[in-house]
């Protein structure tokens, strides 16, 4: 007998007539070390084992392999889905070819881990900052000029973002042209973004959890020693309810990546709030802590729900 209220993820075994134990396994990057960093795959396989899901927590390092005759991965075999925390894209799209349910969907992860896809498949549909792509220089050259010209178009001081980080890092602020030329020579192999610098949002911003579509928890951060608010570079958080428009903005975001998690950084516009960035594997550790809201449960719930129609 399985306690009562336990959600069962239930699939109809070989011999029929009955139930087995689903189990999910939990890809994490294989460089985590800290508590703060295990504290989310840690409180989902928590979660996940209250509704009846053994969860296995791996790291991500040669947990996949593609055969000589075709696909063939071990995870797939003796997983029935899984939680991917990672940003690797090679191993999602594997297990997703052996027909592995991944939460996030490989695609989804893809798009959120690079800035400028993000702001590509999100354009004319929520409102974002003025953002321009920054040509890359595999060998000589400079794009400095042309990177100096966009930002008098946008206008001083311009936010230069490498496509790939977190936690805040590999976001500069460039404040004329000199900064500018440094910065793009400094990243010109690398794939990066100019972005307009939105004032009235220096130092704070909003952080929204969404799952399965919806906002579950949302806080607002500030920071007052730097322009970026992650609480990772020392910003603080405090609760707030979800206006009308960031729910709808957080909605709008999460379906049309296909999310089934994520975190959404919105940034207070002179007009109404801007989607900043979107993270596919958002730590959600500070939001609960300052919200209360738990969110890790939300999540569980979600991928049971979605597992059962699976």
């Amino acid at each position: 007998m399985y306690p009562v209220g336990t959600f069962l993820c239930a699939a109809t075994s070989a011999a029929g007539g009955g139930y087995h134990i689903m189990k999910a396994v939990i890809l994490v990057n294989p460089f985590l070390s800290t508590e703060r960093e295990f504290y989310q795959p840690r409180r989902i396989a928590e979660e996940l084992k209250a509704r009846g899901v053994r969860a296995t927590v791996l790291a991500n390092a040669w947990v996949t392999s593609v055969g000589r005759t075709g696909r063939a991965d071990i995870l797939s075999r003796n997983y029935d889905f899984c939680v991917y925390l990672d940003k690797d894209k090679y191993a999602p799209r594997i297990l997703e070819a052996e027909g592995m349910r991944l939460f996030n969907r490989a695609s989804a992860v893809e798009l959120c881990d690079d800035k400028m896809l993000t702001h590509i498949a999100l354009a004319g549909k929520v409102p974002m900052p003025e953002t321009y792509p920054a040509p890359l220089c595999y060998k000589a050259g400079s794009a400095a000029e042309d990177a100096k010209a966009i930002g008098d178009a946008l206008g001083w001081p311009v936010v230069v973002k490498e496509c790939f980080g977190s936690f805040g890092e590999q976001v500069y602020l460039a404040r004329d042209g000199a900064e500018l030329a440094a910065l793009s020579e400094r990243l010109k192999l690398r794939p990066h973004l100019l972005q307009e610098f939105i004032s009235e949002s220096a130092g704070t911003d909003m952080r929204v959890i969404a799952v399965g579509g919806e906002a579950v928890a949302c806080m607002k951060r500030t920071s007052g020693q730097d322009f970026r608010s992650n609480l990772a570079c020392g910003g603080k958080g405090e609760p707030v309810a979800p206006t009308d428009e960031v729910r709808a903005i957080a909605e709008t975001v999460s379906r049309t990546l296909q999310l089934d998690y994520c975190g959404i950084d919105l940034l207070f516009g002179r007009e109404g709030m801007l989607l900043c960035e979107v993270n596919s594997n958002a730590f959600f550790g500070g939001i609960e802590e300052v919200t209360g809201v738990n969110v890790a449960g939300a999540y569980a719930a979600h991928i049971c729900r979605e597992i059962a129609k699976f």
